[in-house]
């Protein structure tokens, strides 16, 4: 039967609000479409997720995707805080988890900086059973050191753990551990999934 259940965190147990964020500067829509592409829609944020280099680090490659914002890029992202919204409902649903006798783990791709500058989106963590955040790792889903490093520290059974997060890619990946999956676009509908999860008990 289940019996843990492993949250994403972005989107899923916090809101990334990174357009809302950004637009906060009030930059023309030009400057902010440049640092979106220079940032977060870029192959440059993965690199922030995984925590391989220094902020400094980081912040030239930001820059060399696009020298024209250089001043943009450095006010923007000197402190993130608000880049990540709190979700009322993750402390309550991870106790009630736990409440049925179920483990609450996390495995996220995650920036040291957003775990230094948004800790008031992240007070759920210390509800948890624990986790892997990739930038401590130095593995970012759905590289599959990451799924294995969670099963390997915890001592999972994959048979036995649910999975939801908001990106397909990263629930493909799990699969072919054989954890099960939840694709979540809202906690309703999560819920009714993961509930349904839990209740086919036949089938383990």
């Amino acid at each position: 039967m289940i019996n843990t259940i492993i949250f994403d965190i972005g989107n899923v147990l916090t809101g990334f609000a990174w357009k809302e964020f950004f637009r906060k500067f009030d930059y023309s829509q030009e400057i902010l479409d440049r640092i979106s592409k220079a940032t977060v829609e870029s192959g440059t944020w993965a690199e922030y997720d995984r925590g391989a280099l220094s902020d400094e680090e980081i912040m030239d490659a930001f820059i060399a995707n696009d020298p024209g914002i250089e001043k943009e890029l450095r006010e923007s992202l000197e402190n993130i805080q608000g880049m990540l919204i709190r979700y009322d409902y993750a402390i309550p649903w991870i106790q009630e988890l736990k409440g049925k006798g179920c483990r609450v783990l996390v495995l996220s791709n995650f920036a040291g900086r957003a775990a230094r500058d948004c800790k008031d989106a992240l007070d759920f963590l210390e509800y948890v059973d624990g986790g892997i955040l990739s930038y401590k790792e130095k593995f970012i889903k759905p590289q599959p050191e990451i799924y294995q490093l969670l099963i390997d520290r915890y001592q999972l059974n994959p048979a036995e753990c649910v999975f939801l997060d908001d990106t397909l890619v990263n629930l493909t990946a799990a699969e072919k551990f054989g954890i099960h999956t939840v694709h979540f676009q809202n906690k309703k509908q999560a819920e009714e999934e993961l509930s349904r999860l839990m209740c086919r008990t036949d089938d383990f």
